[in-house]
């Protein structure tokens, strides 16, 4: 299928993701198909996250504002029609995300440099889909393995391995998210408040720092001018200078490419916009960190506890953005909206959080994310690690708004008995439309799949829980060091004296 003949919003998605790839991607270590995998893994992390909204918005459509099925979702058949092939959506996307994490990313990484890695990580693939029961016959053949292998996976067991596997792997996006997305969505806004240091003066302070180490060398190279040698301490100074200078002449090169820079100029007219953005980015912050507090204080006061994953039917305390959402319902399609804007704000900020802080494992940096320098490995971690979080932006908007995240906009009728003066006359009812909320009937209000996915193992959202609590300590952490952080240098990350990886920033003429 060409490109043209895509839906309109697939041609929007795989379009931002060639920009965005192409931006960050290193001109010299470039290749077409770790390029290729990097855009497809972007565009598949953005349009699972989409799948939530459009699962939300399925359940609220079957109904009116009424309360009353509308007559196509009348029939319960229908409803569980559409409800399959949701979670057959869910399943499918997911076990894309599976295919992309196990085989391959890690064979498009893995291929440049390490060959005979490719059959270790088949067979670690093979082994995480595989049933954990072997095949009856052990001397059946290659084509019946396989064909056994469809089977148990089409079956309700199979299912459930795939979604067991799909809730381990969300354990790995809650510690990304914990990372890079709560210190995102601290750093995002606030440097898009405090912005960039002026070129001019940072000019001029390359220029002094360059004259004054030069000077020092010169100082250092003057001690051995008569043919005597320098000593052991000032050998090593005389190096740490020359490195120290060739860094401040590629800082110098970088400014002046910088200051001619048409972008830098058009964002500096924009400033105002900008700030009023950061503003409102911050805002949102704020409200997400209440609003995911008052959720998790709520289950600790009111759920079951531990061995129940803390799960709550409803909200007892007022939830901010849950009531918010509520109130936009009866203003078609502001909820619907909404939903899909927080759940975007997610991705983007967690982008901003892996550009800023790079890839790391534990205390070691593995790459930097920077324009036009970022190594093909690196992309390829940073399109692995939004896999991994977008597994979990799920479980944290079912955090943020556990009623609407349950039901949606969905109503049901409630029959209420009427007062009346003389017994004699009867029972009368009156019917009331009311929200759909954990006390309505089964068959007046349909649950998400995305709820039904989230807890089908109660252990995992125990530890979904306390992530949560991580999550709100780390953003806290992220906040006060981002307030603390000066304006950032206009070619921030652009040269830097101690990358941990092959920066080519020699290449920078």
């Amino acid at each position: 299928m060409q490109i043209s003949q895509c839906p309109l919003y697939l041609q929007v998605i795989l379009a931002f993701c060639w920009v965005y790839i192409r931006k960050y991607q290193s001109r010299q270590e470039s290749e077409v198909i770790s390029t290729i995998t990097a855009i497809c893994a972007l565009a598949i992390a953005l349009i699972t996250s989409a799948l939530l909204p459009v699962d939300i918005f399925l359940v609220s459509f079957m109904k009116y504002p009424n309360g009353t099925y509308k007559e196509w979702a009348a029939n319960n058949e229908t409803r569980q029609h559409i409800e399959n092939t949701v979670l057959y959506g869910y399943y499918t996307l997911y076990s894309i995300i599976l295919l992309c994490v196990f085989l391959w990313i890690p064979f498009v990484y893995f291929y440049y440099e390490e060959k005979d890695e490719d059959n270790k990580i088949l067979n670690f693939c093979y082994r995480t889909f595989v049933p954990l029961e072997s095949p009856p016959n052990r001397n059946s053949t290659q084509w019946e393995k396989v064909q056994y292998l469809f089977e148990e996976l089409g079956s309700s067991h199979g299912l459930a391995a795939l979604s067991f596997s799909i809730s381990s792997l969300t354990l790995i996006g809650m510690l990304a998210v914990i990372t890079y997305t709560a210190y995102g969505m601290s750093v995002l806004p606030l440097n898009l408040i405090k912005g960039t240091r002026s070129i001019l003066y940072e000019r001029l302070e390359n220029t002094e720092d360059t004259e004054e180490v030069e000077h020092q060398i010169d100082k250092l190279k003057a001690k051995c001018a008569d043919g005597r040698p320098l000593s052991m301490r000032d050998r090593r100074n005389l190096q740490d200078l020359e490195a120290k200078l060739q860094v401040l002449r590629r800082q110098g090169r970088h400014l002046e490419i910088a200051e001619r820079n048409c972008c830098n100029k058009v964002g500096s007219a924009l400033r105002p916009m900008k700030i009023l953005l950061g503003v409102f980015f911050i805002l949102v912050a704020l409200l997400f960190f209440v609003t995911l507090f008052i959720s998790n204080l709520d289950k600790a006061l009111h759920s079951a506890g531990i061995s129940t994953g803390f799960i709550i039917f409803g909200t007892n305390l007022t939830n901010p953005l849950n009531e918010l959402l509520l109130a936009l319902q009866p203003v078609f399609p502001l909820d619907y909206v909404l939903i899909t804007i927080i759940t975007m704000y997610f991705v983007f900020t967690s982008m901003a959080g892996i550009r800023n802080m790079g890839i790391w494992f534990f205390w070691i940096r593995l790459y930097k994310i920077k324009p036009q320098r970022t190594r093909p490995q690196a992309l390829l971690f940073l399109c692995m690690i939004l896999l991994l979080i977008v597994l979990h932006t799920s479980y944290m908007i079912y955090s943020l708004a556990p009623q609407y995240v349950m039901y949606g906009s969905q109503k049901y009728l409630l029959q209420t008995p009427l007062p009346t003066a003389d017994p004699s006359q009867g029972n009368h009812t009156a019917a009331i439309t009311k929200i759909c909320d954990a006390d309505a009937p089964e068959d007046q209000c349909t649950v998400t799949r995305s709820y039904l996915f989230l807890h089908k193992f109660w252990f995992f959202s125990t530890i979904y829980y306390f992530g949560n609590w991580a999550f709100l300590v780390v953003f806290l952490i992220g906040l006060v060091v981002s307030c603390c952080k000066g304006k950032k240098s206009v070619i921030e990350g652009e040269v830097d004296a101690d990358d941990s990886d092959f920066s080519d920033d020699e290449y920078v003429h």
